[in-house]
């Protein structure tokens, strides 16, 4: 069974509020050591193996360019190669796969596999998605908010500068959604929800203690109204392709305009995971305007994923 001395990443709320202020500050200084073509490599001869069932591009990317630039070494699996719970248990494949790794990342459906993985593994566990939860996203775009919008006089990302902004999600209540509110709960700002009838949030699944940190709305305008910064995400999930043609006549309201990001603040900021769908979930005046950091964004998922992984395998470093 797993050492309980080792620290997963699972869900957004497996850290506290200190540790993300140790990773948004790590964040900045990699990515500054980056840009400056300064060599940064406290990971020499660790070995991160990530494991696919759901195919990405930017995960695989940020993480494998990411371990490569902390000096490591990457072993790419995907779903042929690893079949997670059916050529062998979940559970076997951890206590195999983790004694020749020092760090998992995975990729798949139910939150449950992830879960099991990590309990029967004697190395760090970080989930790449899920069906459930995406933090490595949401830790991306944190960082990229505080980046534009809340550094400190330093110029260094501040979280506590989160504390009463307001996150418009506008569209499914998917992974996403779930760990924006679980992000807001532990960092103290409010999720404005608004999602078409049938594809809510449940708040269960974001396992929230309370609900002070978000508000529903039936009008994604009203939702986008005041906010600081304003997301979405695709209509139709990997995994939920039967469902596209619904998603696609229940959504038609949800697609993120001009007119949406005129109700928020004036100096609000608009973020996608990517990819995108211009003329359906964002419209491309927006997306491509100048509110949007999405290309930062996107960039951002590999420097925050290279402070965890340092963080995950050797803790605080100066």
């Amino acid at each position: 069974m797993t050492n309980p001395a080792i620290k997963h990443y699972l869900q957004f709320n497996d850290l506290n509020a200190d540790e993300y202020r140790h990773l948004f500050a790590r964040a900045a200084l990699i990515k500054k050591k980056f840009k400056a073509y300064e060599k940064h490599h406290p990971l020499v001869d660790r070995t991160l193996a990530m494991i696919f069932e759901k195919a990405s591009t930017r995960t695989r990317v940020s993480f494998e360019a990411g371990m490569y630039q902390l000096g490591g070494s990457v072993v790419h699996l995907t779903t042929g190669d690893s079949q997670l719970g059916r050529a062998e248990p979940i559970e076997d494949s951890a206590k195999v796969i983790s004694r020749m790794v020092d760090l998992v990342m995975i990729r798949t459906y139910e939150q449950t596999k992830i879960e099991r993985f990590a309990t029967h593994s004697r190395v760090p566990v970080i989930n790449g998605l899920t069906n459930e939860f995406h933090p490595c996203q949401i830790l991306a775009d944190l960082f990229t908010y505080l980046e534009h919008r809340g550094t400190d006089t330093l110029g260094q990302p501040d979280p506590a500068r989160l504390a009463g902004k307001v996150v418009a999600w506008v569209g499914d209540g998917n992974n996403m959604a779930n760990t924006w509110l679980q992000a807001a709960e532990l960092l103290g700002f409010t999720v404005h929800l608004s999602t078409p009838s049938g594809y809510e949030v449940d708040p269960a699944v974001a396992g929230l203690r309370s609900s002070g940190s978000y508000k529903i709305f039936k009008d994604p305008r009203d939702a986008c109204a005041g906010a600081d910064l304003v997301t979405t995400d695709v209509w139709t999930s990997m995994g939920y392709e039967a469902e596209n043609e619904a998603r696609m006549r229940a959504f038609a309201n949800w697609c993120v305009n001009a007119d949406m990001m005129r109700a928020a603040k004036p100096e609000a900021l608009f973020m996608h995971c990517l990819p995108a769908h211009r003329g359906e979930e964002v419209s491309a005046e927006v997306i491509d305007g100048p509110q949007s950091v999405v290309w930062d964004e996107a960039e951002n998922r590999m420097h925050v994923q290279k402070a965890l992984m340092e963080y995950l395998l050797l803790g605080r470093v100066a």
